[in-house]
């Protein structure tokens, strides 16, 4: 059964981005059943975003094409949303790139610096960030360095640039490695780290002081956690919080690492997404405000870290459901309204 809205909570007109799949979708029904106004976009027309109820979609051009920013102008013009929400990395550069057309036309954002976004979408960049930082992450080269990584324990090849776990390959040896290299556009090879992976869903409000909810990942199919549970651990919640000041982010984030077993380094941190986290109803099931006081940051308003506190052992299944069956409904081309 579907909560009624909170009529003492403002209603707001959201346009967000990438409501192809986790956490786009997730995120549109939430705030589409907490009685605000959603416009979800996405490039890809078999979106299921594109058809949930209760929203307003549209098409729009990928993020690597130059028609991007011109669809995104127009929807803003139809639609007049109050805020932008990005639920796709890969088009942070862009909708920094327009922050100063939407502060003229008073839409509000909460995106991190050019240099957070780019270090965050680029995983050699990611690395050189935190070592500097003294915070532990796996080795990492360049197809030209192999040499440098040991061999035996376990490596994966992965796009520098990559997300989803798309491309990602795992091998032993430098001589497998430089094949798979061949493979993967713009790789990197990094040391494979074992033990229990989690993530962790944070935000850091504008003073820099950031909430860390963290959950193992127990069941991950491409990239997203279908099985997770939450759990308590001093040393990784601290270790988050220096990553993403290290780093400079803002927002909601997405940090995943691993709880080490024969590592030298007990906490590692792997990556961060500039996003919720596909799963971040786990943490608003344990207890944690994470969708309200993101939209308190990001209208403004302060950051109440104290209802972002969470429950350990709150468990979350995920699963795969029909949402139509339907012929499917003609979508407008594009950003037309």
């Amino acid at each position: 059964m579907t909560a009624s809205p909170d009529t003492t909570v403002p209603r707001r007109r959201l346009l967000l981005t990438g409501v192809g799949g986790a956490p786009g979708l997730d995120l549109a029904a939430c705030l589409a059943s907490a009685g605000h106004t959603v416009l979800g976009t996405d490039s890809n027309p078999l979106a299921p975003g594109l058809i949930i109820a209760g929203i307003t979609s549209r098409l729009v051009a990928r993020a690597d094409s130059p028609q991007y920013q011109d669809d995104l102008r127009a929807l803003l013009t139809a639609f007049r949303p109050e805020a932008i929400i990005s639920g796709v990395e890969r088009e942070l550069p862009l909708l920094i790139d327009m922050h100063e057309e939407f502060d003229a036309a008073g839409i509000r954002t909460w995106l991190p610096a050019a240099r957070t976004a780019a270090t965050t979408l680029d995983k050699a960049l990611f690395h050189q960030a935190v070592t500097a930082q003294g915070i532990p992450t796996p080795l990492t080269a360049r197809p030209e360095d192999l040499h440098t990584l040991p061999e035996g324990s376990g490596l994966v090849v992965k796009p520098r640039r990559g997300q989803g776990s798309k491309d990602v390959h795992f091998c032993h040896t430098h001589r497998q490695a430089a094949v798979l290299c061949e493979l993967v556009a713009d790789p990197i090879v990094q040391e494979r780290i074992t033990g229990q992976e989690f993530s962790a869903d944070c935000l850091v409000d504008r003073d820099g002081h950031a909430s860390v909810i963290l959950d193992h990942r127990l069941l991950v199919h491409g990239g997203m956690s279908m099985v997770a549970s939450t759990f308590h651990h001093e040393q990784a919640t601290q270790l988050v919080r220096v990553t993403l000041a290290a780093i400079g982010a803002v927002g909601p984030c997405d940090v995943q690492g691993f709880i080490t077993t024969g590592h030298p380094a007990p906490v590692v941190i792997t990556e961060v997404n500039h996003r919720l986290a596909a799963g971040f109803r786990l943490s608003e099931a344990a207890g944690a405000d994470l969708v309200g006081q993101m939209l308190n940051g990001l209208f403004g308003l302060p950051v109440d870290h104290q209802r972002l506190t969470y429950r350990p052992g709150v468990h979350l299944t995920k699963y795969v459901a029909e949402l139509s069956t339907q012929p499917r409904p003609q979508r407008p081309s594009r950003s037309h309204p």
